[in-house]
């Protein structure tokens, strides 16, 4: 099954080598990844997407926190969450393609359907961007190869996620969290025992 694991690491260099190796070593396939910045100060935040045994969850939590740089992570699979993705397709319609001229008007209803947007129109090409849940994005993918359209590129973000309402833990109480961020002495190599769980019911990800 996929698990999702949100991660905030300290911002160095390495941090993301040092992830992708601990899931070779674990064996995990990476389904995705995507890094950028926080909402604390000389922190990033990681959405990490891996497929690994249904009861693997609690055993990649606590190999995460086992990195130096790992400051918090969150198995969002156990509790309410959004998760989103964003996607660019790019898609033949020109005078050549299958659809001939009939083609530009027919991308656009397909991207009024699926609440895609254009946002490069070329000679030869219509560029659509999506976000949304992954089944929306490949629903969209689908119905444009099953039309006989030619794709001619697909980029994707891979997901992103964050927790329903507001979440606090123990352990960024500890760290001495501020509005300003994490002060760089709060970067403890963290114990996965002191941490809350605040296990709820999981539920189906929003379309």
């Amino acid at each position: 099954m996929l698990h999702t694991f949100v991660a905030l690491v300290q911002d160095k260099p390495g941090v993301l080598t040092r992830v992708a190796s601990l899931f070779r070593r674990l064996s995990i396939n990476i389904v995705s990844l995507t890094v950028g910045e926080s909402e604390q100060a000389d922190a990033s935040r990681m959405t990490i997407v891996c497929e690994a045994h249904e009861n693997a969850g609690h055993r990649i939590k606590a190999s995460l926190y086992k990195l130096e740089t790992t400051i918090h992570v969150d198995d969002v699979n156990r509790s309410e969450a959004v998760v989103r993705e964003l996607c660019l397709i790019k898609v033949a319609a020109g005078p050549d393609s299958p659809h001939g001229l009939h083609s530009r008007s027919q991308v656009f209803e397909l991207a009024q359907v699926f609440r895609a947007r254009v946002v490069d129109l070329a000679p030869e090409s219509i560029m659509l961007e999506m976000t949304g849940s992954a089944s929306k994005i490949e629903g969209l993918i689908q119905v444009l190869r099953e039309s006989n359209y030619h794709i001619l590129e697909v980029s994707r973000t891979g997901r992103m996620a964050m927790r329903r309402g507001h979440h606090t833990n123990r352990v960024l109480k500890a760290l001495g969290t501020t509005p300003g961020g994490l002060h760089p002495a709060h970067f403890p190599t963290l114990d996965p025992d002191a941490l809350d769980p605040e296990e709820t019911l999981p539920n189906e990800f929003d379309d």
